[in-house]
């Protein structure tokens, strides 16, 4: 299955799309990889769709990659005698560490962190910020707050605390239980940590999968990009996660955040996704609006790795509609006369390595003789990386024996990945890549392509040597 994009899609499960037959829909429609929601998935029904999506992946043929989202820290107030009480601006409300129901004067807040934490001028979001809050005074066990904005506030409502560093981890009971649920199925290829706000909060999620999942760190808290770089270093890929994102900072500056993590990305050679609402108003209409064509196109032209449906595939009426238009609009934006330039014009410097300066003259290469591939062959995963970073205009066909390394690069930008034995030696290394691009749709006999290897051959992270080679006559050899 042959993409005609380079941009990937990748599409939430849930009750509108867990059955194996709509995930092939999805799959043939677009979808690159499948999100599994682990705030709503129990480890039976996340076992039951990794199967699903194995069951799809072995009759396509093609590398899919499965990404488990931990739930993360969920903050919320406790319950009200009157379910919902009143409140006015200006007035004082108290959230503190009495187990009693609330009323319109105070609430109990089940999470002595946040009481430790907050210091006076903080600010306390309550309900995605429809309630807004400012801490006044604050002794550890309970917070005395002025009502800035909003009237209401109700059972359970989430707090986001824009200002407050916690010194909890990311990681919960029940993120950790969820964690070993999914590596035990040594299955899923990503697992995206919720509310990152240090480096530190990777930390306990490496020493526990030990190399066996991709990490994708969720920016969706102010204080991470505080140490935006630091995290970058030690995750394996990025999420953008917009909806948290635009509760604790202001609206207005979520673009331009966006555009920065996408670009640090790209710096350093990891997977950026860009997530939450893009096609927002396809969970209940069958075509878009065009601010939401506007805004995936955006996030295609920057040349962000993949694009991500939340609600829409997951619990929409329309998720194969919504696939196919995120297919359709991030095509039409890759055909764009501008969008070369544009993206050629983010590129990032080469770092000084070996693996980088081969990937710089593949690219340089491949454009300037008008090749009609970059084939990669790759263990780890490194190799597939560095050459997406160049973002080439030409396709990209990563070559690897190992099917878990296949899948993880399913995120990547501009990869097509495909699973087979290593070269036995040179010759066997140039007709095995010309007989794939051929049998892939990527070129035909005569044409050229560019490869890129490590000799000794098999040796990961050893990338050190380019060859073109012409397609042969027969499609199966090399020249």
């Amino acid at each position: 299955m042959k993409r005609n994009r380079k941009v990937k899609i990748l599409a939430t499960l849930g009750p509108a799309s867990s059955e194996e037959s709509m995930i092939e829909k999805l799959h043939q429609a677009g979808a690159d990889i499948f999100r599994i929601n682990m705030s709503h998935a129990s480890h039976d029904l996340m076992r039951t769709l990794v199967q699903r999506i194995r069951a799809v992946e072995a009759r396509s043929g093609r590398p899919i990659g499965i990404l488990a989202d931990l739930q993360g820290p969920k903050l919320r107030v406790g319950k009200f005698a009157d379910v919902k009480v009143e409140l006015k601006p200006g007035q004082t409300f108290t959230l503190d560490n009495k187990d009693t129901p609330g009323d319109n004067t105070r609430v109990y807040l089940p999470h002595p962190e946040i009481l430790e934490a907050v210091q006076p001028g903080h600010r306390l979001l309550i309900d995605d910020g429809k309630l807004a809050l400012r801490a006044e005074k604050c002794d550890g066990k309970s917070i005395v707050t002025t009502v800035i904005a909003g009237t209401s506030i109700s059972d359970r409502k989430g707090v986001s605390l824009p200002d407050t560093l916690l010194g909890v981890g990311a990681l919960t009971d029940k993120d950790r239980a969820d964690l070993d649920a999914v590596l035990a199925t040594d299955d899923v290829d990503w697992v995206a940590l919720s509310f990152v706000q240090r480096p530190d909060d990777l930390a306990e999620v490496r020493k526990i999968a030990r190399g066996r999942v991709g990490l994708m760190s969720k920016i969706e808290k102010p204080q991470a990009l505080e140490r935006i770089e630091e995290i970058i270093e030690l995750s394996d890929a990025l999420m953008v996660a917009r909806g948290d994102l635009g509760v604790e900072m202001p609206l207005e500056a979520v673009p331009g955040i966006q555009k920065q993590l996408i670009r640090a990305c790209r710096r350093s050679g990891k997977p950026v996704i860009v997530a939450t609402q893009m096609l927002e108003s396809m969970i209940s209409s069958p075509v878009p609006t065009r601010a939401e064509v506007s805004d995936v196109s955006i996030a295609v032209f920057e040349g962000a790795d993949a694009i991500m449906l939340s609600a829409e595939s997951a619990s929409g009426a329309y998720p194969v509609e919504s696939v196919s238009m995120m297919a359709s609009i991030a095509s039409t934006v890759e055909r764009d006369p501008h969008y070369p330039g544009i993206i050629y014009a983010q590129r990032a410097q080469p770092e000084a390595t070996g693996a980088d300066a081969i990937s710089l003259a593949a690219r340089q290469i491949a454009e300037t003789l008008k090749l009609s591939a970059i084939v990669c062959y790759t263990s780890s995963g490194t190799t597939g990386l560095r050459a997406s970073r160049e973002r080439p205009q030409v396709p990209i066909i990563a070559l690897s024996p190992i099917i878990k390394t296949a899948r993880r690069l399913s995120v990547v930008w501009g990869m097509h990945c495909v699973v087979t034995h290593d070269a036995t030696d040179l010759d066997d290394m140039v007709n095995r890549a010309c007989r794939i691009v051929a049998a892939e749709g990527f070129g035909k006999p005569g044409d050229r392509i560019i490869i890129s290897a490590g000799v000794p051959l098999g040796t990961p992270g050893a990338t050190n040597m380019l060859r073109i080679a012409y397609i042969g006559s027969d499609g199966q050899t090399g020249i």
